[in-house]
């Protein structure tokens, strides 16, 4: 077996597993999980429509860069979206298989092991990032989210000498678990260090559509090049997806799109890993890239969950209200997270993830998601109201905050 393979951590979930085991929580209170970040919303209807209509094609082999008509749409979704001058479809669009799958096979296709293979990324952060690094024979290099930097990277602190072994750094904005947004001045600057040093940014912008405020969407990787007359999208590649956006996590869609010159050798690499998308899933895709009046009605259930939930939890709880995604990154007793989470599944039945799990300790012991739980508001707005009522009854129960 590949002896890399040692070197990756237990997921944040089965480590939650562990803490809960052994803990019998009070069975006549239903159980409400706010761990996954898995959409509860109802799926697009029309995608769903158009993927049982289309089914017949599941006979025909789907190429692996996909129809020309899915990337047409990815490509105007984009640049509507965005406000780019132009995209090409054909060279600087590719369909995936979700942002999870692609964004693990672009490290691999993408690390130069010949030379040293540092990887940045966001502490705490999405454990794929660290996973592809370790499996590629990479290091990651964890950049701390604290709250003195509004939970982002404190880019321009990091030494000239560190970004000189650096070959991706990965940007993830709106941020898993924050919901810190990324502005494109910071973008900007992210993008003149690739320019320095020559590394890769890699943007995982799949929260992207779930913004708070419906006048102020945030800001994008292509964006920023846009603004910077950059229409080739040098050294920058942003990762998207129809699970959040349009409550399809299970068909597993969506698109990378940028620089032409990553696009084309992580086709090849991806043709023979052989994970085009099927064809009715394909259709599907092009059905919900092309509206979004579904979109905006999403936005504004989450906006409801987030405004009922900040009334019930803001006088118990400290947290910064995000500007995207559909997370609550609250604080609690210092390094308590996880007794926390512990005692509240215990005694309420409800299901946090703590900070820590989906952080790295530093070289002094320090965790910077330590002190905090991440809370996934994917139920309905009823459940989520319950949940957010039995947690800070929890709290001014037994003082845990």
């Amino acid at each position: 077996m590949n002896p890399d393979l040692d070197a990756l951590q237990p997921y944040p979930f089965e480590k939650l597993a562990a803490l809960k085991a052994g803990v019998t929580p009070p069975m006549d209170m239903a159980h409400i999980p706010l761990t996954i970040g898995e959409p509860r919303h109802a799926p697009y209807d029309k995608a769903l429509a158009s993927l049982e209509h289309h089914l017949h094609e599941m006979g025909r082999y789907p190429a692996t860069n996909g129809l020309p008509e899915l990337r047409h749409a990815i490509a105007d979704w984009v640049a509507s979206r965005f406000g780019l001058a132009a995209i090409d479809p054909e060279t600087q669009v590719l369909p995936v298989n979700g942002t999870r799958e692609a964004i693990f096979a672009f490290v691999q296709a993408t690390l130069d092991r010949t030379r040293p293979a540092r990887v940045a990324m966001p502490n705490p952060f999405y454990q794929i990032y660290e996973g592809a690094t370790r499996l590629a024979g990479g290091e990651p290099l964890f950049l701390d989210c604290h709250a003195d930097t509004d939970f982002r990277p404190d880019i321009r602190s990091v030494p000239a000498d560190v970004w000189q072994d650096t070959q991706i750094v990965f940007v993830c904005s709106p941020g898993n678990p924050t919901g810190a947004v990324t502005p494109i001045n910071d973008y900007q600057h992210l993008i003149e260090l690739a320019d320095e040093h020559d590394f890769v940014i890699a943007a995982d912008e799949c929260y992207s559509e779930l913004y708070l405020d419906e006048n102020s969407p945030p800001a994008g990787l292509l964006e920023a090049c846009n603004a910077m007359g950059r229409h080739d999208y040098r050294r920058c590649l942003v990762f998207h997806s129809l699970s959040k956006r349009s409550n399809l996590p299970g068909l597993r869609s969506g698109f990378v799109a940028g620089d032409e010159r990553l696009i084309t050798p992580f086709k090849r690499y991806r043709t023979y890993h052989g994970c085009a998308m099927s064809l009715p899933l394909q259709r599907a895709s092009i059905t919900a890239w092309q509206d979004e009046t579904h979109v905006r009605s999403n936005r504004a259930a989450y906006r409801e969950k987030f405004a009922a939930v900040t009334d019930i939890l803001s006088p118990v709880m400290e947290f910064p209200v995000p500007k995207a995604s559909f997370y609550l990154w609250p604080a609690v007793a210092t390094g308590q997270d996880d007794e926390f989470a512990r005692q509240l599944f215990a005694r309420m039945h409800v299901s946090v993830l703590p900070g820590r799990y989906m952080g790295r300790e530093r070289e002094d012991g320090i965790n910077p998601g330590a002190g905090r739980l991440r809370l996934a508001l994917v139920a309905d707005l009823d459940t989520t109201i319950e949940a957010a009522q039995r947690i800070r009854h929890f709290i001014e129960e037994e003082g845990s905050c």
